[in-house]
C-alpha cells in the first residue's frame, strides 16, 4: 500500500498517516441535494415510527384487527396502566422491527459489494410493497406480511443512509449532514402524528389512509437512489477509482482531491483485501469501534424514547387523556423532536458529540425522574390526573424528548456510521442496525406489558439506564468532531483506555507502521 500503513496481521488497518488539514474543498449545492435526497430514507423510519401509535388507538382499527383490546378500552373496566396490554397489538408494531434486524444483515453485503445506491433502491421499494399491503388489509395475517415488507426496507434504508450521508459529506461537517437522516426521521414522526390526527376523524377507513401513506415518502426514496451518484469511497472500494475520484471533485467543488482521495485509496486498498469483514471487525483492533456499534445504539433505545413515539397517543390515553388530547399531544412531542433536531444539527460540529450526548443525558434522567414522581403520587387504578398535573407532564415529557433530540436521537446514529474503517464500515453499520432494531423490537414488544406491571416504576427504569449511558460516553467515547473518516482509526490510539486495548505498534524503517499483536483472537 502506497505510503505504507498501520499493519496487523499482514494488513493495514488503515490510513498511512494524518493528511486531514490538506483536504481541500467546500460544501457545494450537489453534495446538500444528494444528502437531502438520500434522508428521506429517514423520514419512512420515522414515519412507520409515528404512525403505528397512533393507528393502535383509534378504534375502527382496533374494532377490525384487535376485538379483545377494543372491548377492553370501551367497555371493561381496567387498571390505568393496563388497557392496552395485548401481545396482538404489540406485534403489530414490533414486527417490522424483527423483519429489519434479519433484513440488515442481508444488506451488508449488498451495500458493500453493489454499492449504498443498491440498498436504498431495495428499501424503498420494500418500503412501496409494505405500505401497499398496509392500506389495502383485509385480515390480520395481510397487516403483519405488510409491516414485515417495511421492516425489511427499515433493515436496508438503515444500512446505506447513514453511510451514504457520512461518506458524501466533508470532514468538517459530517456531524450536520449525516444529522439530515435524524432530522428526517423526526420530520417523519412528526408527519406521521399530524397525519394520525387528521384520519382520525375519517371512520372507518381513516387508519388505512394513515398506513398507505407511507409510499409517498418510498417513492421519493427509490427515484432518488436511481439518480443519485454512488459515493467516492464506495466506488473506490469497487475498483473504480477514475470515476471515484470525478464523483469525489463535483462533491468538493475542486479538483484538488489529493489528499482525500488518497486516504480513501489506501483504505480501499485493505478493505478489498479483507475478504470476510464479520470476523475482520472482531479482530483486537476494531475492539473500539465494536463495542460502540454495540452499546451506542443499544443505549439510544433504552433511553425509552421509542416506547414515547410508538405508543404516544396510547401512553396519554392510560393517563388519562382523551382521544383527540392524547393524538394532540403526540403531535405535540413529535413537532418538539423534530425541532430540537435543529439544535443538534447547528452545533454538533462546533460543540462535539460529548457535551450533546452527556448534557441531554442528565436533562433525560430528571424528566424521567419527574414523571415518575408525579404518576407515583397522583395516578392509579383509582385516581386520574388533574389537568395541571396532566399539563405538567406533558411539558416534562416534551423536555425529555427534546432533549434526546438533539443528543442521543441523532448521535446514535451519527458516530458509529462514521468510527469504522473502509473494510469494515459495512459490516459495522449491519451490527448498528441490528442492535438498534432488536432493541426496538424488544421494547416495543414488551412496553405495554412493562407499563402494565412496573406502572410509574417504568420511567425510573429508563432513567436508570440513561445514568449508565452517561458515564459509558464520558468515560469511553473520544471526540470524533472534524476527524475525517478515514483517519478515525488513529483516533481511537490516543484515547486513555483504548490505547491500552489496541495492538501496539511500531515504526518500521521506511515509515510504514507496524502493528504486532501475537494473538489477535477476539
Amino acid at each position: 500500500m502506497a505510503g505504507g500503513g498501520v499493519m496487523v496481521h499482514g494488513g493495514s488497518a488503515g490510513v498511512s498517516k494524518e493528511r486531514a488539514k490538506d483536504y481541500k474543498g467546500r460544501v457545494t449545492p450537489f453534495v446538500v441535494m444528494a444528502c437531502l435526497v438520500a434522508a428521506v430514507g429517514g423520514s419512512i423510519f420515522g414515519y412507520d415510527i409515528g404512525i403505528s401509535g397512533g393507528v393502535t388507538s383509534m378504534d375502527p382499527f382496533l374494532e377490525k384487527f384487535f376485538p379483545v383490546v377494543y372491548r377492553k378500552k370501551n367497555f371493561q373496566s381496567q387498571n390505568n396502566y393496563c388497557k392496552y396490554d395485548n401481545q396482538g397489538l404489540a406485534a403489530f408494531t414490533s414486527s417490522l422491527y424483527l423483519a429489519g434486524l434479519v433484513a440488515s444483515l442481508v444488506a451488508s453485503p449488498v451495500t458493500r459489494k453493489n454499492g449504498r445506491r443498491a440498498s436504498i433502491v431495495c428499501g424503498g421499494v420494500s418500503f412501496l410493497v409494505g405500505a401497499t399491503l398496509n392500506a389495502a388489509a383485509v385480515n390480520l395475517a395481510m397487516l403483519l406480511l405488510g409491516r414485515i415488507m417495511l421492516g425489511v426496507g427499515i433493515g436496508f434504508g438503515n444500512q446505506a443512509v447513514p453511510l451514504y450521508l457520512s461518506e458524501m459529506a466533508p470532514a468538517h461537517l459530517r456531524g450536520a449532514l449525516n444529522m439530515m437522516f435524524q432530522l428526517a426521521t423526526t420530520l417523519g414522526i412528526f408527519s406521521a402524528n399530524m397525519i394520525n390526527y387528521g384520519t382520525e376523524k375519517i371512520k372507518p377507513w381513516g387508519w388505512r389512509l394513515s398506513l398507505g401513506l407511507a409510499a409517498a415518502p418510498a417513492l421519493l426514496m427509490t427515484i432518488g437512489g436511481l439518480l443519485l451518484p454512488e459515493t467516492p469511497n464506495s466506488l473506490i472500494e469497487q475498483g473504480q477509482a477514475e470515476k471515484g475520484r470525478r464523483v469525489l471533485e463535483k462533491i468538493r467543488g475542486t479538483s484538488d482531491v489529493d489528499a482525500e482521495l488518497q486516504d480513501m485509496i489506501e483504505a480501499s486498498e485493505v478493505a478489498n483485501a479483507v475478504e470476510h469483514p464479520f470476523r475482520n471487525i472482531l479482530e483486537r483492533r476494531n475492539r473500539p469501534q465494536l463495542v460502540m456499534a454495540i452499546f451506542m445504539p443499544m443505549f439510544q433505545i433504552l433511553t425509552g424514547i421509542n416506547s414515547i413515539l410508538f405508543y404516544a397517543p396510547v401512553l396519554f390515553q392510560s393517563l388519562g387523556f382523551g382521544g383527540n388530547a392524547s393524538l394532540y399531544s403526540s403531535v405535540m412531542t413529535g413537532a418538539v423532536l423534530a425541532s430540537s433536531t435543529l439544535v443538534s444539527i447547528a452545533t454538533v460540529d462546533r460543540w462535539g458529540r460529548r457535551a450533546l450526548l452527556i448534557g441531554g443525558g442528565v436533562q433525560m434522567i430528571i424528566c424521567q425522574v419527574i414523571v415518575a414522581i408525579i404518576l407515583g403520587l397522583k395516578f392509579g387504578d383509582d385516581k386520574q390526573l388533574s389537568k395541571e398535573l396532566s399539563i405538567i407532564v406533558v411539558v416534562v415529557i416534551c423536555l425529555f424528548v427534546a432533549a434526546f433530540g438533539w443528543s442521543w436521537g441523532p448521535l446514535g446514529w451519527t458516530i458509529p456510521s462514521e468510527i469504522f474503517p473502509l473494510e469494515t464500515r459495512s459490516a459495522g453499520q449491519s451490527i448498528t442496525v441490528s442492535v438498534n432494531l432488536f432493541f426496538t423490537f424488544a421494547i416495543a414488544q414488551s412496553f405495554l406489558s412493562l407499563l402494565c406491571s412496573f406502572k410509574f416504576g417504568i420511567f425510573l427504569f429508563f432513567a436508570g439506564w440513561i445514568t449508565i449511558m452517561t458515564i459509558f460516553v464520558y468515560v469511553l467515547l473520544p471526540e470524533t468532531k472534524g476527524v475525517p473518516i478515514e483517519e478515525m482509526v488513529l483516533l481511537w490510539r490516543k484515547h486513555w483506555f483504548w490505547k491500552r486495548v489496541m495492538p501496539p505498534i511500531e515504526v518500521e524503517e521506511g515509515g510504514a507502521v507496524k502493528a504486532e499483536s501475537p494473538d489477535m483472537g477476539a
